[in-house]
């Protein structure tokens, strides 16, 4: 029976996308009619929220007339992060005021597929300027704020995204993640985040690789279904990708049905730098070892993954600040700028300048400490299965804690990569990883934990994700919005 326009309302945020779009296929629900309760559920919740910088509801809307392709997401509404993935007719401005009215004119190949899948793409959700930074504060568009407490942001670089899932704008969004920038921000909103291997979705066709190989593009999402669901229909090589991939071990759909064999894990609670973890997030990481043994999985404590986090904190601060600089520099040869450093925040002023300063001895060493890092990991994945920690050290941060809009890079990135230890070898190495929700804080903050694998263990991931999801289900776990919706 054909659902109410009131109950498609009250129903929307408590489904994921696979579930909407199966309503949609029944004929249950319109496509217009779910695309109009998201428009809906947006006007009552932006710009509180600020989670998305760049509408285009108009090509939503012409896309919708024009018939959308059938696929298993057909009709469902879904954003793009405003950094690195290109929509045809979408400003991408990177959360950078330099970057104001920089349009695509082209899709990316990821976004062709996107729109294959049936996605009806919405517009460009929040991101901090140029993605450097774990909190979602661009000075050009202002904070997102987390729905759990607005108070708190959602962290970044994707957190525009994790921000409108946790609140049910939409139920699933793109990211990316080139030092824990998917994984972190689902963390902070009680979400799965996703981080696939190295170049398992593609950055063509313009685009290369994403800060040397390490920027990876998937998705944040309420199921891990609909992340499944959503990498069988993006994952594939692209004409002249830089990189191989490992076969893959069919649908990483059915693989998140399916529980793992017994896997032996590795847990670490202790942060790689020795910097602090909050015993809360230490306390939920322990507990989700337990559960494993519940599982019938094998959980052994281990000092450390092997790698050497002091020297990838080094390299990973030298990798972003030449790609930055290059990117600054053509946009400003474009624009006919005299100084086009002198339009970026402080922090990435600063960020930029020091990369433009640096030698190709300087940038080819920071490469090669990535390369070290993976040889690393790749030694403890030959003995553990999967490497368990916290997804993150501290639990999400208040605005204004960890923003780039004030001077002083050095001060900045110790609070980085204090407030996410964890998180960055799987870039380095381009390992898949994930996050995992577990829980909320004393607080009613969300608390994620983080399974890695070797390259190409998609599979297992999503195997153990979906065993956790019906052992532990978190769908119920919701922010409380009814100050926004009143």
């Amino acid at each position: 029976m054909p659902r109410s326009g009131d109950a498609m309302l009250s129903e929307y945020p408590d489904l994921d996308g696979m579930a909407l779009a199966a309503l949609i296929r029944a004929r249950e629900v319109s496509a217009r009619e779910v695309l109009d309760t998201a428009l809906a559920r947006i006007a009552a919740l932006e710009p509180a929220l600020n989670t998305i910088v760049h509408a285009h509801f108009d090509l939503a809307a012409a896309d919708l007339a024009a018939g959308l392709p059938e696929g298993p997401f057909t009709g469902v509404p879904f954003l793009v992060k405003n950094t690195g993935i290109a929509v045809r007719g979408m400003e991408m401005s990177t959360g950078s005021q330099l970057f104001r009215g920089n349009t695509d004119t082209a899709d990316c190949t990821l976004v062709a597929r996107y729109r294959a899948a049936g996605l009806l793409l919405l517009g460009k959700s929040n991101t901090p300027e140029f993605a450097l930074s774990f909190a979602t504060e661009p000075r050009a568009f202002g904070p997102t704020r987390n729905p759990w407490n607005p108070a708190h942001g959602p962290g970044g670089s994707s957190g525009g995204s994790a921000a409108a899932v946790a609140a049910g704008i939409v139920p699933c969004a793109n990211s990316s993640d080139g030092a824990g920038s998917t994984r972190l921000p689902a963390a902070h909103c009680g979400l799965f985040g996703f981080k696939p291997s190295r170049m398992r979705n593609p950055l063509g066709p313009v685009a290369v690789e994403g800060i040397a190989g390490m920027s990876t593009p998937h998705a944040i999402t309420r199921s891990v279904r609909d992340s499944a669901a959503l990498l069988d229909v993006t994952a594939g090589a692209d004409l002249g990708d830089p990189y191989g991939q490992p076969p893959r071990e069919g649908s990483f759909l059915a693989s998140a049905g399916t529980d793992p064999r017994p896997l032996r894990i590795g847990l670490t609670l202790d942060s790689p730098l020795g910097t602090a973890v909050d015993p809360q997030i230490r306390a939920r990481t322990e507990a989700a070892a337990r559960l494993m043994e519940d599982l019938g999985h094998h959980v052994e404590l281990v000092d450390s993954a092997g790698y050497d986090a002091h020297a990838l904190k080094t390299a990973w601060q030298v990798i972003p600040g030449v790609n930055a600089a290059a990117a600054v520099l053509a946009r400003g040869r474009a624009l006919g700028l005299a100084d086009p450093v002198a339009e970026l925040e402080p922090v990435n002023a600063e960020w930029v300048r020091r990369g433009l300063a640096l030698s190709g001895m300087d940038y080819l060493a920071a490469v090669n400490r990535l390369h070290q890092t993976a040889r690393d990991l790749g030694r403890f994945f030959a003995r553990f299965d999967l490497l368990l920690s916290p997804a993150t050290a501290e639990l999400a941060p208040k605005i204004g804690e960890m923003a780039s809009t004030t001077p002083g890079l050095d001060a900045f990135y110790d609070r980085f990569w204090a407030h996410s230890p964890f998180t960055c070898a799987f870039n380095a190495s381009g390992f898949p990883a994930m996050s995992v929700p577990f829980g909320l804080s004393r607080e009613g903050l969300p608390i994620g934990v983080q399974f890695g694998a070797a390259l190409g263990g998609e599979n297992l991931l999503f195997a153990l994700a979906g065993q956790i999801e019906r052992a532990a289900p978190w769908a119920g776990l919701r922010p409380d919005l009814s100050e926004f919706l009143k």
